[in-house]
């Protein structure tokens, strides 16, 4: 398939602007910008989201009007040492053998690709379509409270393609709901006390990935194992204390690293160091996890140990995986839950928890299962989010347009399936009632994390499904 360059000059600009979520007032700005450059009429509400309009091609404005749909935040998340400012520092992307990767941090191909996609359209003349409208969103990836504040006059359109799909050979037409919420523990500190020696513990090597799509993959939880490492070494140590606990990227991530600040009386020291030698974390998805241990400078304040008890027996107790598969759609997760972030503040531990489900019943509950465990150690719960799953009619005439879409472009029937992650699709068939949903995108592998790539074929011949799909549509 022929490749349209714009879209990957369209990237490499985006990539230069900082978006992590609920930072995104810099890619909306340049989203405005570009918009009034082509043209284009251009809202944008408090929440930042953004819809472009353009006028059908000439002969075709009684067509019923597209909507094109991304979001502009992303998840950023960098290697264990590599120097990066997620608010301020660019993303370095690069080829690699048909891929394109980033170097060090995620790529923000989930969802910088589509957006590309979407922009290169709007700005293309060549193009055939009706009344064509992009509607960006915020937030999407840490509580889609951008979607969730939408107002019901923002689009016109109630066709709407969706652009954030990250199954190229697929059509999506389910995808789970979202509960989301974050945990403050306090805690005191006390000095700390004389003839202790500290370590910093580390786990690294995992290889974290995105909390739907990668949940069921059997991969370590940094934020579990380092919980139950403090664990271990309190049963050898009863003395231990903490000064600190750092595990996990982002909420919507599988933890891949933590790390921990611990002292032992000196005399323990030799104890510490033979555990950790001999520690080992070998989940089935996870072989290069590795544990180590390194002295460290004597912190001035410890926390008082029992907050950090606390902490890991909530941890111990919140679970962590599939909880159940789908009895109706075979090889899927039906109900997850993810720990997301552990983090010490000044006088509290942070935590996040993100359940999802095709049944919101069961994700309540979960959730709420989740929060009760969370105070009973003594936290305060805030819920950040609660996304209802969405499911599309798949045999409608506009799910069986994209197909033979792609049969006719790509030689191909996409499959329809129901995702393990959460859409914004359950908003919008809320706020636009009548509105109709087909998510398309390229491939893309190991979102959410340092190994996010996509496939440069793949956005090629998407690009070409999508040309042909708004001719049809017009």
């Amino acid at each position: 398939m022929e490749r349209n360059e714009r879209i990957y000059q369209i990237f490499s600009e985006i990539n230069k602007v900082p978006r992590p979520s609920w930072h995104e007032e810099r890619i909306a700005d340049w989203l405005c910008a570009f918009a009034k450059e082509q043209g284009m009429e251009c809202k944008r509400d408090k929440q930042n989201c953004i819809v472009m309009k353009k006028a059908a091609t000439p002969g075709h404005e009684d067509a019923q009007p597209i909507v094109l749909h991304a979001h502009m935040d992303m998840v950023c998340v960098a290697e264990k040492g590599k120097q990066f400012d997620p608010l301020n520092d660019a993303i370095e992307a690069y080829v690699d053998n048909g891929w394109m990767k980033a170097r060090g941090t995620s790529l923000g191909a989930d969802n910088g690709m589509g957006l590309s996609m979407a922009l290169a359209a709007m700005e293309d003349d060549t193009l055939v379509h009706g009344p064509l409208e992009l509607l960006v969103t915020t937030n999407e990836e840490d509580g889609m409270t951008g979607a969730a504040a939408l107002s019901t006059d923002f689009i016109k359109a109630r066709k709407m393609i969706d652009l954030d799909s990250e199954d190229y050979d697929t059509i999506t037409v389910g995808a789970a709901g979202a509960y989301l919420q974050t945990a403050t523990l306090p805690f005191n500190r006390k000095p700390t006390a004389e003839g202790m020696e500290f370590f910093k513990i580390e786990i690294s090597g995992g290889r974290g990935g995105h909390s739907g799509v990668d949940i069921g993959k059997g991969r370590m939880s940094a934020v579990k194992e380092i919980c139950l490492l403090i664990d271990r070494i309190r049963e050898i140590c009863p003395e231990m204390v903490v000064s600190e606990i750092t595990a996990g990227e982002a909420n919507a991530s599988i933890a891949s690293q933590a790390e921990a600040l611990v002292g032992v009386e000196k005399g323990n020291a030799a104890k510490l160091s033979n555990l950790i030698s001999l520690y080992i974390i070998s989940p089935e998805g996870d072989p290069d996890v590795h544990v180590t241990c390194m002295a460290a400078e004597q912190p001035s304040t410890t926390i008082c140990p029992e907050a950090v008890e606390d902490l890991t027996e909530s941890i111990r107790e919140i679970p962590f995986g599939v909880i159940n598969m789908s009895q109706h759609m075979e090889g899927t997760v039906e109900t997850s839950n993810n720990i997301g972030v552990i983090r010490t503040e000044t006088d509290h531990f942070f935590v996040t928890t993100h359940s999802r489900s095709f049944i919101h019943k069961d994700m309540v509950e979960l959730g709420k299962g989740i929060a009760t465990v969370l105070t009973n150690h003594g936290a305060t719960t805030k819920l950040v989010m609660d996304t209802p799953a969405w499911e599309e009619n798949a045999e409608s005439d506009y799910v069986h347009l994209v197909e033979q879409t792609f049969e006719d472009v790509l030689g191909f029937r996409p499959r329809k399936v129901e995702m393990h992650f959460v859409m914004e699709m359950g908003y919008f068939v809320d706020k636009f009632p009548g509105i109709e949903i087909v998510p398309i995108g390229p491939r893309i592998i190991e979102p959410h994390s340092t190994s996010e790539r996509v496939e440069l074929e793949t956005i090629d011949n998407i690009w070409h499904v999508l040309k042909e799909l708004l001719r049809r549509l017009s």
